[in-house]
């Protein structure tokens, strides 16, 4: 149960604390907001966060290799190894040595598979759609252009 306390409940607007305006802190938080909801669409179809992500991945580049679909899902890649095991096993995906290294494996999506990414990444595009209804549409496009950008730097450091 939420903290009730007048203190609780003091207005933020005017906090100039350090997390109020950590990137990472603003980041992390926006991400969970806007993902929420979202989110639990997801899982109401039966799947769990990292297989939405394959799923959304393979829906334009079908035949990645787990080590990207694992970079994507944002979980590492003996875990997500595993879940495109039980992804095959539901029949969401097919797995394959890769033509030119049979030490690699690629990962393709079923009829299956394909149908439900189509139907995820039209509810997905319409939840970004509310969202970025909610900026102008300079402040969506700028958004989008320094997070790209910052995940750009990122790698590149990596």
């Amino acid at each position: 149960m939420p903290d009730d306390t007048p203190e609780s409940r003091q207005d933020t607007s005017e906090d100039t604390g350090f997390v109020s305006s950590y990137l990472l802190y603003l980041l992390a938080a926006a991400s969970h907001a806007a993902s929420a909801q979202f989110h639990a669409h997801v899982r109401e179809t039966g799947l769990r966060v990292p297989e939405w992500r394959v799923l959304a991945w393979l829906h334009d580049r079908d035949g990645a290799m787990i080590t990207r679909l694992a970079r994507i899902s944002l979980i590492e890649q003996s875990r997500l190894t595993k879940i495109i095991i039980q992804m095959e096993e539901r029949g969401l995906v097919t797995r394959q040595g890769d033509a030119k290294d049979r030490r690699r494996v690629r990962v393709w999506l079923t009829d299956a598979g394909r149908a439900l990414s189509q139907r995820l990444v039209a509810d997905a595009r319409a939840h970004e759609a509310g969202l970025i209804s909610k900026l102008t549409e300079s402040d969506a496009a700028r958004l989008k252009e320094a997070l790209n950008t910052l995940l750009d730097v990122l790698d590149a450091d990596a």
